[in-house]
């Protein structure tokens, strides 16, 4: 209602202009009452279409339909540099188009800021990956980087998010591109041949810190103020239950990736309790999460498997497999020959295919930028550096949700390469496969939960009677 019905910054008669100074909701961004919620290019899309189809629903659900498209086409695109051509590519892609938690962001019109956050979320980090690629060898790889840029600024104009690709873009450069361990990372920028790395992520933190510099003076450099419903954690007297609540509820994020069961609009109020005693068994979880969270990352960064894999093949100490593929174990990257990316020459008048040697990083790396990609979008909703309007919102997950599709992904690749029978093998990729259907159906039903505010109400009374 506030962002749409109400909102005078949608009307015709409003100077467009206006949209740039308010908020979300149309309230001027430096008032009290002010939500900071600063999305001026979501709020332009609505204009758009309400210049278009006036108050009609149709035409604000088409545009977030064919946003969630152009997403999930990027997002796939992007796993082609991880897992190359094949089925893990494609199930990295049908398992974003179908995770339910992206409901309430596509079937959600105001959901829209998370998808067009997004979207140019993934233009700036494919823009990066452009400019890695022609670092050194072209002189445009510069408009590349500027490109990156410029699209982070975007999505942070779609939401506020938006800005933390340009971390996502050190990460890929760094663990991915350039395979550094963390032991490697320092010694590595000493070194002549490294200057043009460390000069390409001077330039992410100088654009990064600029970005929000820009933000916080322009919403008045107040944080914004929510009541205490909003957030009944961070309202809390007791710093005990203030801390245990706050590194549990990433948990709870955690679980309805995992297991998208229950889904609710609004988790305000006591929707998710408070843990206000270290006897609280829901403590576990967190104790849980946070460990399987820092095991992934330290053996993935360590990397001392002498196991390694070639797209999906395994290969001991360099080996070749029985396929014939050559890969070595003191590198990262294993070096493949596809026909689907090829140059053409010309000589005497015949054109002659040269097969280009696609490198795809290890299991390791993509783990690396896979954890970066769940984490770190996800930690401006923590609570850690500023409170935040909600307790668990769904929407929020729509990015970090690349993340994590890439980890299971990786994760049902490294069981294929592991299981030495033709069954276990069929079995993985029948689970898989079975997993995409079932959060399909779980997404077909969850919509009907989103085809009026009365069911809408309804679906939300098990999670959140109170309200």
């Amino acid at each position: 209602s506030r962002a749409i019905k109400t909102n005078q910054d949608l009307l015709p008669e409003t100077p467009w202009t206006h949209i740039f100074y308010n908020d979300f909701w149309g309230t001027l961004l430096t008032h009290s009452g002010s939500h900071k919620s600063y999305r001026p290019l979501c709020t332009l899309s609505f204009r758009i279409n309400h210049v278009v189809g006036g108050m009609d629903p149709w035409g604000y659900h088409l545009v977030n339909v064919l946003l969630h498209a152009a997403v999930t086409g990027l997002f796939t695109n992007f796993s082609r540099i991880l897992f190359g051509d094949g089925y893990w590519t494609l199930i990295a892609g049908l398992l974003f188009a179908s995770h339910p938690i992206h409901t309430e962001a596509v079937a959600g019109i105001v959901g829209r800021a998370d998808i067009g956050a997004c979207l140019f979320f993934l233009l700036s980090l494919m823009c990066y990956v452009k400019h890695c690629s022609t670092r050194g060898s072209s002189p445009s790889t510069w408009g590349w980087i500027l490109g990156a840029g410029l699209c982070a600024g975007c999505s942070m104009l779609w939401k506020e998010q938006g800005v933390t690709v340009l971390a996502i873009s050190a990460v890929y450069d760094i663990f991915v591109f350039h395979r550094l361990k963390m032991h490697q990372i320092i010694p590595s920028l000493y070194k002549r041949k490294n200057l043009t790395l460390l000069l390409s992520i001077g330039l992410l933190t100088s654009w990064g810190t600029a970005l929000l510099g820009v933000r916080l003076y322009w919403m008045g450099n107040k944080p914004p103020s929510f009541s205490n419903s909003d957030n009944p954690a961070a309202d809390s007297d007791s710093f005990l239950t203030r801390t245990l609540t706050f590194f549990y509820l990433p948990t709870k994020n955690l679980w309805l990736l995992l297991c998208p069961d229950t889904l609710s609009f609004d988790w305000s109020m006591d929707a998710v309790p408070l843990l206000k005693a270290v006897s609280d068994w829901r403590n576990l979880h967190t104790v849980a999460f946070y460990a399987g969270l820092f095991l992934l990352a330290y053996f993935s960064l360590k990397g001392s498997s002498n196991e390694r894999e070639c797209n999906g093949r395994a290969v001991m100490n360099g080996r070749q497999n029985a396929n014939g593929h050559s890969c070595h174990s003191e590198v990262e990257y294993k070096t493949l020959e596809v026909k689907s990316s090829f140059s053409s020459k010309e000589e005497n008048g015949i054109k002659k295919h040269e097969v280009q040697k696609v490198q795809l990083p290890s299991t390791e790396n993509i783990v690396i930028l896979s954890l970066s990609l769940l984490i770190v979008p996800f930690v401006p909703a923590t609570n850690l550096f500023f409170y935040v309007g909600f307790v668990i919102a769904e929407r929020v997950l729509y990015v970090p949700s690349m993340g994590f599709c890439l980890l299971v992904t990786v994760g049902v690749r490294a069981l294929y390469v592991k299981a030495q029978k033709r069954f276990l093998k069929n079995l993985v990729f029948c689970s898989t496969a079975a997993l995409i259907v079932f959060y399909g159906l779980k997404t077909v039903v969850r919509n009907g939960d989103w085809q009026n505010e009365e069911m809408l109400y309804r679906s939300g009374i098990k999670v959140n009677p109170a309200k």
